[in-house]
């Protein structure tokens, strides 16, 4: 499977103020710089919690492998490719080393060492799937859409803004909420139980389970489990459409359910302090 970048969903409130959700799918080894636009709410798929057999399987049917081979120069971007004969050369050493990090790893596995240690070995050449969700996106673009971004995350920007170009939003007025993963068949749930299936199924990308089935039992189970144990990023997903421009906390024009839980929490332990 390619790089992927799709619009999950894409909503404006009144003031014209965009929330759009990606879900996206690109080398791993460039999820670091993906994660310094401090504007992103987003949750990415954990090597720390994939099967190693089933993540090993995977690097032997679809590696990552580089955009382009650059040639070595000096600073940070490769003005110039290798020739074919050299470029063909550097893959197969490429997936040499992949082979010899499978190995590694076997050997690891083999000896009872936990998944969340093994699987760090194969990461240069792993996938990352990442849900992000966002009310601006003009700085990424910016940066990432430029030659002088490493080529990996310049095709991931490249094909969020095609998308984000082609989307159109979905008007909702003040007090409606942006709820991805939540569709007509949900249309039964009160707007609660919809936000909080919303919030398991966002996070469920971190473990790559999410297939679009339909468990409100579980999404409940997940959204308390993730409430009490103090995960709150696939919190911030879910939003609520605000009447203006204020900003709550990286968002312009929406408040994430994260804020409003984060507010009440406060009020509560406001209430209880002792005078």
């Amino acid at each position: 499977m390619p790089y992927h970048a799709e619009v999950l969903l894409d909503s404006v409130n009144p003031t014209g103020q965009r929330l759009i959700t990606f879900v996206l799918r690109f080398p791993r080894f460039v999820l670091s710089e993906f994660n310094t636009h401090r504007m992103f709410s987003r949750n990415a798929s954990s090597s720390r919690a994939i099967p190693t057999t089933r993540l090993m399987q995977q690097l032997r049917e679809d590696p990552v492998l580089p955009v382009e081979w650059g040639r070595n120069q000096s600073g940070m971007q490769a003005h110039e490719v290798l020739d074919a004969d050299a470029a063909r050369a550097a893959e197969a050493a490429w997936l040499g080393a992949r082979d010899a990090a499978l190995a590694h790893a076997e050997q690891l596995r083999t000896t009872g060492v936990h998944k969340q240690i093994v699987n760090r070995v194969l990461e240069p050449w792993m996938w990352a799937s990442v849900i992000v969700s966002a009310t601006t996106y003009d700085n990424f673009f910016t940066l990432r859409c430029h030659p002088d971004a490493q080529p990996e995350i310049k095709r991931l920007a490249d094909l969020m803004r095609a998308a984000y170009e082609a989307s159109t939003p979905e008007p909702r007025e003040t007090g409606e909420w942006h709820l991805p993963f939540v569709g007509v068949d949900d249309g039964d749930l009160s707007i609660e139980e919809r936000k909080q299936v919303s919030v398991a199924r966002c996070a469920r990308v971190s473990y790559l389970t999410h297939v679009g089935t339909r468990d409100i039992a579980a999404d409940k189970v997940l959204h308390q489990r993730l409430l009490d144990a103090g995960h709150w990023s696939p919190f911030e997903h879910v939003a609520v459409a605000a009447s203006g421009e204020a900003r709550f906390n990286n968002f312009t024009g929406w408040q994430a359910y994260r804020h409003q839980m984060e507010q009440a929490r406060v009020l509560v332990m406001s209430e209880v302090a002792p005078a």
